[in-house]
């Protein structure tokens, strides 16, 4: 008698091949959706790219094969030195004066369950959503009277901290909303512990995540700001980004473009510190995180323990 030998796969051998195997038309799907990803990068980073090769090269028509040069940048430098300044020393007055009122508003509206706290914060996102011109001319209108003021830095910085307080408060009321600052600050209440010793010891340290997120937004958003900011500078006061114009609107291809390697110099290190940490403009994706390390750590006892020693 004969015996047959069953050369066939098992069940199991087959299973993995059907997994293994994609069917043609998940993989003409996966295929289109890589070429559309990389058309969609290609036609965001080209243009970036040939902004940066042509700030580096002799001559901008002839490429690279012209020769590197560094030549551009050193004249942007020379004319427009003074924008980089005044862009930095802007974006940190209006770092510093978002921090010391937009850290205890959003505190406060986080806390406040009523309607008008709710109304309020509405209210402080319309400068978002209204053009940057819109609230120029508005600035211009009640203030432009004001010759000083008109013609001084201080004039675009308070255009700046209208335009970014909304990403403070917003950054930091969200994290407020998640942290269970409530029932840590009941517990050192109940120890005894002051206002101001709650918001130093517990509050503050508690939102860090959005107040990080809050300052990375607004001094990144102050820098790159241009309609406003075109709006309210005067010949004394041009930002960064006004310069920028400036360069293109001379025609001169080599400088405009050498103008925003800078620009790209000064802000990139920004956004990628927000992608570093993790931030958004509003703080939510740090603000989820300090939830789960508050919880692993147990910061109520320890806060506790330092507030009865």
């Amino acid at each position: 008698m004969n015996t047959m030998l069953d050369t066939r796969p098992d069940a199991t051998t087959q299973r993995r091949r059907r997994a293994l195997a994609l069917p043609p038309v998940r993989g003409w799907l996966a295929a289109g959706q890589w070429f559309v990803t990389l058309a969609l990068c290609a036609f965001l980073i080209v243009p970036i790219v040939m902004s940066i090769v042509a700030g580096l090269t002799v001559n901008y028509f002839r490429g690279v094969a012209s020769g590197l040069t560094l030549r551009w940048l050193g004249e942007v430098w020379t004319q427009y030195h003074a924008s980089v300044f005044l862009s930095l020393e802007v974006a940190a007055a209006t770092l510093v004066i978002t921090l010391l009122t937009g850290v205890p508003a959003g505190y406060a509206l986080a806390r406040s369950n009523t309607r008008v706290a709710r109304v309020i914060e509405e209210m402080l996102v319309l400068p978002v959503a209204l053009p940057g011109l819109a609230s120029a001319l508005a600035l211009l209108v009640v203030y432009g009277g004001f010759t000083a003021f008109r013609l001084s830095a201080a004039f675009i910085v308070v255009g700046h901290v209208v335009f970014t307080l909304p990403f403070m408060v917003r950054a930091v009321a969200a994290v407020c909303a998640s942290a269970g600052l409530r029932t840590l600050e009941e517990g050192a209440a109940s120890l005894g512990a002051s206002f101001t010793q709650r918001f130093v010891t517990i509050v503050l340290p508690n939102i860090r995540p959005g107040i990080v997120a809050g300052a990375l937004a607004v001094v990144t958003l102050s820098i790159g700001e241009f309609n406003l900011t075109w709006m309210l500078h005067t010949p004394d006061t041009k930002t960064l980004p006004v310069g920028l114009a400036d360069t293109y609107a001379s025609m001169r291809i080599e400088v405009g473009s050498a103008y925003t390697i800078v620009f790209f110099i000064i802000t990139m290190p920004l956004l990628v510190a927000m992608q570093w940490l993790g931030v958004d403009a509003t703080g939510q994706r740090r603000a989820a995180r300090a939830q789960k390390d508050t919880a692993v750590a147990h910061p109520s006892r320890s806060d506790a323990n330092g507030l009865t020693s």
